[in-house]
């Protein structure tokens, strides 16, 4: 993974907290990570954690200041190795199966050259939802990589699949695939 781009995508859920954990991984594995979060990740972990953990400014809306600077989903589509969206919820899912960019995350993977690892995580009965499943299997149609969820207990206190994998597993799926590569 040393000097590879790795986009780091974080959407609203509370598995986010495992994205500084996926964050720092990375980092010591040698690569520079890109944290880009939607505005429903930043109720859950902060762009100061996020950044502080990479070294990078967070990016979360499309206009940096009122300055007419602006982030450029298009740029880091062509700068990332791959984008890694961990974790992604059943709404990201759903826009990303779509094209549904109304907001930076979903620009910047709609803008992606890169492979793509989706990292799903929401309570059992969201992810055994026929539409879920769908949106799913379409985003494997386009060729992005879903990094299955495990089972056990949920936010909501249920058992049943739909928790994030833990970060250490999404770093071996990563560094299998750049070592096929």
């Amino acid at each position: 993974m040393k000097d590879k781009h790795i986009v780091l995508g974080i959407t609203g859920s509370i598995a986010a907290y495992k994205a500084a954990a996926l964050a720092r991984l990375f980092v010591k594995e040698g690569a520079e990570v890109q944290v880009v979060m939607t505005p429903a990740a930043k109720e859950f972990i902060t762009p100061v954690t996020m950044s502080a953990l990479t070294g990078k400014p967070v990016v979360s809306e499309f206009f940096a200041q009122r300055d007419g600077t602006w982030h450029s989903h298009v740029d880091l589509g062509l700068w990332a190795d791959a984008m890694v969206i961990a974790p992604a919820t059943a709404s990201t899912i759903g826009k990303m199966a779509h094209g549904i960019a109304d907001n930076m995350l979903i620009t910047t993977y709609l803008s992606m050259k890169a492979p793509v690892f989706v990292a799903p995580a929401m309570d059992l009965d969201m992810f055994a939802h026929p539409s879920t499943q769908a949106n799913l299997l379409t985003l494997r149609s386009y060729g992005n990589t879903v990094v299955e969820p495990a089972s056990g207990e949920l936010a909501s206190h249920l058992i049943g699949k739909g928790r994030m994998e833990e970060p250490e597993r999404i770093l071996e799926v990563l560094k299998a695939f750049f070592n096929k590569r």
